[in-house]
């Protein structure tokens, strides 16, 4: 704790140098869970549906990044197309997530941590647009069908990530704690861990740990993550190692190198997943209380230590806790991992295929 502690004194002079991890479940880990659905939605009326909305070339896996691209440059040039959207909708990166507190076991609407554009009232809104329903009050963010659909195909991927649903909130003398309400998540008594991001890991401790754990990466193929010149971050935030490290030790685990090899693999292994039941307008609420299941493992045994005030790069002060992990965390963490990005996968086809029979 006394190594963590001199690192996160240091964190705030290196954050803004280190490159920003922009894409939740990676890149890959997006890219799997299309490609899972792409295969299959082989033969089916989805997969010709699918093919009128896209352009020539493009496949649910390709397109998987797309909401998180629109954010930035760092998948190459602003197309038109991503201008368009993100001046149409300001608060598009609200659309990712939800904030539930990750001990509850149901999504509720309203409720600590929820808001009228998180990801479950988004992926609502994006099955009643690709349905063909025109009420206004259905699609207050007037998507279009591609849109839609590249939409629900990343946010498919985005509600099986554990910290996209359930959220920590912490109290100041370092305990996680469910809020009665939004009125007590003030930064003083109870503090909004901003879905685990101002968690923070001793990454040198993990990058130990997973040495002797996960097997080895292929250097050859691994992905750069800081820009030449820029030194690492010595912390890292506990939803980024959610959202990419443990899609790299998922990787790993089972010998595959691409989201296409991941996805084949996933397949031949025939994984049962239960397909949510009802009308498909109710599904996204049933995955994100399968998703609070899922924090719930994310979370076990972790514990919160030190409050450490930080301040931003607008000069607004907020507050980051260390975070400590049981030694064997990248095994059950990839586990999760895994069994997430196959159910985001196979729960992507089969919506897909209950909108479009």
């Amino acid at each position: 704790m006394k190594k963590l502690a001199c690192a996160l004194a240091l964190t705030a002079a290196f954050a803004s140098m280190a490159a920003p991890d922009a894409a939740a479940w990676g890149r890959d880990g997006h890219r799997a869970v299309g490609a899972i659905a792409d295969k299959l939605l082989k033969g089916s009326n989805a997969q010709k549906q699918i093919a009128l909305l896209l352009q020539p070339g493009e496949s649910l896996e390709s397109i998987a990044n797309w909401a998180d691209c629109v954010k930035g440059t760092y998948c190459g040039p602003q197309t038109q197309e991503m201008i368009d959207y993100v001046e149409g909708n300001p608060r598009h990166s609200e659309y990712h997530y939800t904030n539930t507190p990750f001990q509850l076991d149901h999504y509720h609407e309203h409720g600590v941590g929820t808001s009228d554009v998180d990801i479950v009232q988004t992926l609502k809104q994006c099955i009643a647009v690709l349905q063909g329903k025109t009420d206004p009050a259905l699609n207050p963010h007037n998507f279009s069908k591609r849109q839609a659909l590249i939409l629900l195909t990343h946010f498919a991927g985005d509600i099986h990530q554990p910290l996209h649903v359930g959220s920590a909130f912490v109290s100041k003398d370092g305990k996680f704690v469910v809020p009665k309400n939004r009125a007590e998540v003030d930064e003083s008594l109870v503090f909004d861990s901003r879905g685990g991001n101002n968690l923070l890991l001793d990454d040198e401790r993990l990058v130990a740990l997973s040495s002797k754990l996960i097997p080895a990466a292929d250097l050859a193929n691994a992905p750069v993550v800081v820009k030449e010149g820029v030194p690492k971050a010595l912390t890292k935030p506990f939803h980024s190692y959610w959202d990419s490290t443990t899609v790299d030790y998922a990787f790993r685990r089972i010998k595959t190198r691409t989201p296409e090899q991941f996805a084949q693999v996933a397949i031949d292994s025939h994984p049962h997943v239960a397909t949510p039941k009802g009308d498909v307008s109710t599904w996204p609420v049933q995955w994100a209380d399968d998703g609070l299941v899922a924090a719930k493992l994310a979370y076990a045994d972790v514990v919160p230590g030190k409050l450490t005030p930080q301040t931003s790069k607008k000069g607004e002060t907020y507050y980051t806790f260390a975070l400590e992990v049981p030694d064997n965390y990248p095994v059950p963490s990839s586990a999760v991992a895994k069994t997430q990005l196959i159910k985001g996968g196979y729960n992507l086809a089969a919506m897909l295929t209950k909108i479009w029979p």
